[in-house]
């Protein structure tokens, strides 16, 4: 596995590459172009003055997370088909640029979805948790403003004020599409962009929706491993991938993490590892990356992406905000240090008792 962090630019990140590359066993970075909207070309001159950047900094550029998909792709309109050339250029250029793994992922409306980006822990520190009681009490258009007191000043990915701006109308238009709708939209989607994938060896690796089950009555349909199996088939081509999330794809206590791991071989092209934990089944909060913090078995996890031989990048997912630090919640730096360290750890040890066949 190739250990990672998260970076958003210098323009929009706190964290610097310079910190970055001091993380012991961090090598590269999982990057974006921040302020391109769904549906832009990235031009091959962009993508290189950020890969450059990057390189001058002694990290690589592992992957990028993310280039967003239109909203009218998956909805499956008409418009559609000059939004996915757009997106074939960009895959172009940035395989020109000898980047190889996508992240994306085709949630309808929200990235994600949190309650509070800022819930206080017995330790003091801070970090995003959900609730659905507290979805249920809000009409989606507010969701954003209940939490937006609490983002430190950034901009948080997958709730961009172009986004929020039309959260009425994209529901409107949502409506009454369902899950079948939206797996034949992914499906037309990567039958489009496999050949662009294919020619330049890029890896799409899908992110699980997140939480793991319908919000506000929107259909999710990357929660499970039955779904995910079915969208591997639907478009049965190895480029055709996923980033197995476990935070995401945990906020579900039936989804048996390890188990959908090892079902996965050949197909997880990214790796976000996190730990949760559960005050119920639908109250959950960030938790350190230590098992014993949280819920998740993280040996078990870190053991069973070992096991399938998994080579690619990996990254410690959100963090809790500590020793005082202020920046884009689940996005600061020594937490998310603490966790590249903690991963590597298992990771080692995992290694070595294989090697020694303990």
């Amino acid at each position: 596995m190739e250990m990672t962090l998260r970076w958003y630019g210098k323009e929009f990140d706190t964290v610097t590459l310079e910190q970055i590359r001091q993380i012991p066993g961090v090598k590269g970075v999982i990057t974006t172009l921040y302020d391109t909207k769904p549906g832009e070309v990235w031009s091959r001159e962009r993508i290189k003055a950020m890969k450059d950047e990057v390189e001058a900094a002694g990290l690589k550029v592992a992957g990028i997370e993310s280039v967003n998909v239109h909203e009218d792709i998956k909805l499956g309109k008409p418009s559609r088909d000059q939004l996915i050339d757009n997106y074939i250029e960009t895959l172009k250029n940035l395989g020109e640029e000898d980047i190889h793994m996508v992240c994306y992922n085709f949630m309808p409306v929200f990235d994600w979805t949190r309650t509070e980006l800022a819930r206080k822990r017995a330790d003091g520190s801070t970090v995003l948790a959900y609730t659905q009681e507290a979805v249920d009490a809000l009409v989606p258009e507010e969701m954003f403003n209940s939490i937006s007191s609490d983002t430190n000043g950034s901009i948080m990915p997958g709730w961009e004020p172009d986004r929020l701006a039309h959260v009425k109308e994209l529901f409107e238009e949502y409506k009454d599409i369902t899950d079948e709708d939206l797996f034949e939209n992914l499906k037309y989607f990567l039958e489009r962009i496999m050949p662009v994938c294919d020619k330049y060896d890029i890896n799409m690796a899908i992110h699980p929706d997140d939480p793991a089950w319908p919000v506000f009555g929107l259909p999710r349909i990357i929660i499970n491993k039955e779904n995910i199996h079915r969208m591997m088939k639907m478009v049965d081509n190895p480029h055709n991938g996923v980033t197995f999330c476990s935070g995401s794809y945990g906020t579900n206590l039936e989804n048996d993490l390890p188990d959908m791991i090892r079902s996965l071989k050949g197909r997880i092209h990214f790796a976000h590892v996190r730990n949760l934990k559960f005050n119920s089944p639908t109250d959950f909060e960030e938790a350190a990356h230590l098992s014993s913090d949280g819920s998740f078995d993280m040996y078990e996890i870190v053991k069973a992406l070992y096991d399938i031989g998994f080579t690619g990048p990996i990254r410690p997912d959100h963090g809790r905000m500590i020793w005082g630090e202020k920046a884009m919640p689940g996005y600061g730096l020594y937490d998310r240090a603490l966790g590249a360290a903690y991963i590597n750890g298992l990771w080692e040890a995992i290694e070595k008792s294989h090697e020694r066949g303990v």
